[in-house]
């Protein structure tokens, strides 16, 4: 078995050295973390702390870690927070009766990779398991941690093979939604306003969409762009939509999430744009604003608490039995409808998202 002190040999340095590097402390030159790090890599080392958790014992610890997608925050962009918010409270609640303790690791997006895979790197030497969000590490990093220590992803990729993946069904509730626009609202022209390119959830409802339009051969994706989930990029691409639009909107307004979907709301309300009246628009995510906008957004409602429960489930049951196969956990989702996609006016009626996946062939999701 490779040691610390083989690490050590390589890197031509101390094994406190190693140490040091191995829980992301300070006192260390960049220099001599790369080649730290360069060592464990090449030997496939790993760490003593998670040596420890799968052999002579526990930290008691799980690590959180996931990414803010803006910099720039008001209070619309603040609500995105919400969603981890709502995760590590389902966390804590699978894990209270433990005793156990969780660490959490907030990471911007516009870092660079070499960044993040240094912040899971430091975190997984501290804790008996990691928590991974979306879009935060490469499938072939996640593959070199699961390695080491155990991991579960939260809103990972569906075709995540090395670790377990916890999510919910964006697929479903996409389907849902955009069958609701053209079966009873009859819209025709849909404009898509897709997420980032690397959110796997994005590409569920993208997939979505299109596998909808295929099956309504009278119905046409009109355009589409790319936003960043925030309020301020659904509001760009309002504005880009009018510019190009403006003598014949689109019917409908598809957004990947609530946030880019209120933006959108926004832009269309300066411009004198009657929501659904001219034009309607729909989000997915069901965040608290979602039901007080102007008008009221319809929306898919995910279990986000529920998305840290389940996961931190499944991770304990990792830590306890590391060599089960990887599972992917499709969670259920709900279609909320309001008034922008031209329901009445009035309370939001929910209904059920039918459970249905494009990835069974690839691997047997729990749905």
């Amino acid at each position: 078995m490779v040691t610390l002190y083989d690490v050590a040999r390589l890197a031509g340095v101390s094994t406190a050295t190693v140490s040091r590097v191995v829980h992301g402390q300070e006192r260390v030159s960049d220099a001599t973390r790369t080649r730290v790090r360069r060592a464990i890599e090449d030997l496939g080392y790993v760490p003593d702390g998670a040596a420890q958790s799968l052999s002579r014992g526990r930290k008691e610890v799980i690590g959180l870690a996931c990414k803010e997608r803006d910099t720039v925050y008001d209070a619309l962009e603040e609500v995105g927070l919400l969603y981890w918010d709502q995760v590590l409270r389902g966390a804590e609640e699978r894990i209270r009766d433990t005793g156990w303790s969780m660490l959490v690791s907030f990471l911007h997006a516009n870092d660079t990779g070499r960044a993040q895979r240094d912040e899971l790197d430091a975190l997984s030497g501290k804790v008996d398991g990691l928590l991974i969000g979306e879009g935060f590490g490469s499938a072939e990093h996640i593959e070199r941690l699961a390695a080491r220590v155990p991991v579960v992803v939260i809103a990972g990729a569906m075709t995540e093979q090395a670790a377990d993946v916890v999510a919910a069904n964006s697929f479903s509730g996409s389907t849902a939604i955009i069958t609701h626009l053209i079966s009873e609202h009859h819209k025709r022209r849909l404009f898509h306003l897709d997420g980032p390119s690397d959110a796997p959830d994005a590409s569920e409802r993208r997939l979505a969409l299109h596998r909808v339009l295929g099956s309504n051969p009278q119905c046409q994706l009109i355009g589409s762009a790319r936003g960043t989930f925030s309020v301020r990029s659904g509001e760009h691409a309002g504005q880009d939509l009018l510019a190009r639009y403006s003598g014949d909107l689109p019917d409908a307004v598809v957004c990947a999430n609530d946030q880019m979907a209120i933006g959108m709301l926004k832009a269309l309300a300066v411009a004198g744009i009657h929501v659904p009246g001219e034009i309607s628009v729909v989000g997915f995510d069901d965040i608290y604003p979602a039901g007080v906008s102007d008008p009221p957004l319809t929306t898919v409602r995910q279990p986000v608490r529920m998305l840290g429960r389940r996961a931190c489930s499944r991770l304990l049951d990792r830590i306890a039995n590391p060599q089960r196969p990887a599972t992917l956990d499709l969670l259920p989702t709900q279609l909320v409808v309001r008034a922008s996609c031209g329901c009445p006016p009035g309370a939001a009626t929910t209904r059920p998202a039918a459970p249905m996946s494009p990835a069974k062939e690839l691997r047997q999701p729990n749905v």
